[in-house]
């Protein structure tokens, strides 16, 4: 393992003058912010995309998953393209697939069709991210990167506090297809500014693993499958049980490649530092119990409550103002606590405001449901931006591009598995959601909160194993109680 290195002067780009270096965050928060006002206003607009699909609301998260599998699937070479083709290049490509992803799905017939088009509007964000996020990386140095992270964070977090009631006034006053439609427009500003400021990185690369990529990706897919059709009565035990085997047997044997083969396409070795496992480890565990969370908080206000759409989107609000209020301290918060302080405290925090929401039902007050959204948003924001960026703690220049690709595909993964999760518990506790009462279809989403904040609540054993320095070199938490 080599050692850490600067990365304030990538190999093969020239340093970036100041004002380039100020303009990147906000070229890469042109596609955060993309990517993430489409997911919030679909969540918003899948009761009513239900219904003139004509399929029930719970059948919509395969619109949701296909989107994040096709992410976790294609991520993994996402930090290879990169270094192959050019940070530039690969990012411009990417916006320009999820815009003509986005339009396809806006003039899809039915559910299949969406659900392939929200596939191939996966492969061009697949790419977004990771490769931003890896071009941050490269251009500030570590010391720098919270700050960095946290104000790429404030325009994209714009998408979350937009989406929701973007999403309930368009199916309120529009057509629900105009929702892929907004994506366009922002697609063709962004694609211009990528080609004309962003920084073209480049790194020496080694042959594709694609043998691994075929092993990772239908492992994936396939369990990913399974935990969408699990509930509805598709298929019987046996052939359950089988497809989970094989899929375990595929994931397996990806992971014996990885450990014989020269240049794997995601670099295990990684794991080996402790800063890194915990970061991804913790955050695939947390983010699978909040991953639901967007998709089940709509279907309780509208089908449970009887909001409209458009009430439903301003309720959602509060979480995205909450999360862009906190990135101005965020540093500081990190600075003064560290990383194991901040990461095991606020995960149990997270944990027990999701249990809390079991309690909202018809007699909630709006105003205590407001309150709830909005301390659920304020500490789920600290928590993205710290297991973000723990990653790079400890890894070396030449170790980023790998961080990166692992980072984000288990992110993607348990992001997907969540929607799948807080689907199948839901249709477990309402076992006839087709014609359920919103009395039950309450009741079921209440005990999928319950398991979610469970779930989330476990990952405090993995940032246990953090040490009390362990991320000062991100968090400057030496620099600041040394001064």
């Amino acid at each position: 393992m080599s050692p850490p290195s600067s990365i304030e002067a990538p190999s093969l780009q020239p340093p970036l003058g100041v004002s380039s270096k100020r303009l990147v965050p906000w070229l890469i928060a042109v596609a955060f912010f993309m990517e993430s006002l489409d997911t919030t206003i679909l969540n918003t607009a899948v009761p009513t995309m239900a219904a003139a699909l004509h399929v029930a609301p719970l059948s919509m998260k395969s619109v949701l998953a296909s989107y994040t599998l096709s992410l976790a699937v294609f991520i993994p070479i996402s930090g290879w393209m990169a270094d192959r083709f050019g940070t530039r290049r690969v990012f411009a490509s990417a916006i320009g697939i999820f815009t003509l992803g986005s339009f396809l799905c806006g003039i899809s017939s039915n559910i299949h069709v969406l659900v392939a088009c929200r596939i191939l509007q996966g492969c061009g964000g697949s790419m977004m991210v990771p490769v931003g996020r890896l071009t941050l990386v490269r251009t500030f140095a570590k010391s720098e990167l919270i700050r960095a992270m946290s104000f790429v964070a404030i325009p994209a977090l714009i998408g979350p506090m937009l989406g929701p009631i973007a999403g309930g006034l368009i199916v309120g006053y529009f057509h629900w297809r105009v929702i892929f439609f907004v994506n366009i427009p922002i697609g063709i500003a962004g694609l211009c500014m990528v080609y004309l400021h962003l920084p073209d990185y480049r790194e020496p690369t080694n042959p594709l693993d694609v043998a691994g990529l075929i092993l990772f990706g239908s492992g994936i897919a396939l369990l990913s499958y399974v935990l969408e059709v699990f509930g509805e009565h598709t298929l019987n035990a046996g052939e359950i049980l089988a497809l989970l085997a094989l899929s375990a047997l595929l994931l397996a044997g990806y992971g014996f490649h990885a450990t014989k083969t020269a240049y794997p396409m995601l670099h295990l070795i990684l794991f080996r530092i402790r800063t890194f496992r915990a970061a991804v480890s913790g955050s695939f565990l947390t983010r699978l119990g909040i991953g639901g969370i967007p998709f089940l908080f709509p279907l309780l206000y509208q089908v449970g409550l009887g909001f409209t759409p458009i009430q439903s989107g301003l309720l959602m609000m509060p979480q995205a103002i909450a999360a862009m209020s906190l990135k101005v301290t965020m540093p500081r918060i990190l600075a003064r606590f560290g990383y194991r302080a901040v990461l095991v405290s606020n995960t149990l925090i997270i944990g027990m405001l999701i249990v809390l929401f079991a309690t909202i039902g018809k007699g909630t007050p709006v105003w205590l449901i407001v309150v709830e959204v909005f301390f659920y948003g304020f500490f789920t924001s600290l928590q993205y931006t710290s297991m973000n960026t723990l990653v790079y703690a400890d890894v070396s220049e030449e170790q980023e591009s790998g961080a990166s690709s692992i980072a984000s595909t288990a992110q993607q993964m348990a992001i997907s598995f969540g929607v799948a999760s807080a689907s199948l518990v839901t249709v477990f506790f309402i076992p006839d959601h087709y014609r359920s009462n919103p009395a039950q279809f309450i009741q079921g989403v209440h005990r999928a909160f319950l398991v979610l904040g469970g779930m989330t609540l476990l990952s405090t054993i993995i940032f246990g194993d953090l040490k009390r320095g362990d991320g000062d070199a991100v968090s400057q938490r030496t620099d600041l109680h040394a001064g």
